[in-house]
């Protein structure tokens, strides 16, 4: 039986909430690297410009006007909650990532109350990378 990070890693079409403009972060790097391995990357970052690694940037999740099937923080702990509240009014979204030291219990319990995949604390570059050699 896949974990849910295995199916996870399955969804394409990606919300990337706090993608960074500076290279440098890994809010930058590892949507980089899936957009580079099939990903479709949504930046969502009401402080990222007009475009983001090649891609309109949104304000907030709910302006993303295509289909969302992950969405993936990179915001502080404390931030992930509301995030996710607004990220769970889609009717589209099959799953919450928060990147490695991003946690949350509350949000936790809303996305499982929901029947979503969660996964939280971990890299989604490191796990693709591990389960993709």
């Amino acid at each position: 039986m896949q974990t849910d990070v295995e199916r996870a890693l399955q969804l394409k079409r990606v919300a990337v909430v706090g993608l960074s403009k500076d290279p440098a972060k890994a809010a930058h790097s590892v949507p980089r690297y899936l957009q580079h391995h099939g990903y479709k990357i949504y930046p969502v970052n009401p402080y990222g410009g007009e475009e983001l690694l090649g891609e309109k940037v949104y304000g907030s999740i709910a302006e993303v006007e295509e289909p969302v099937d992950l969405v993936v923080i990179f915001r502080p702990s404390a931030e992930a909650l509301p995030v996710v509240k607004q990220a769970l009014t889609r009717d589209d979204v099959r799953g919450i990532w928060l990147q490695e030291g991003i946690t949350s219990s509350e949000a936790e319990e809303l996305v499982r109350e929901k029947g979503l995949l969660y996964v939280e604390d971990r890299c989604m570059f490191k796990e693709h990378r591990r389960l993709t050699r």
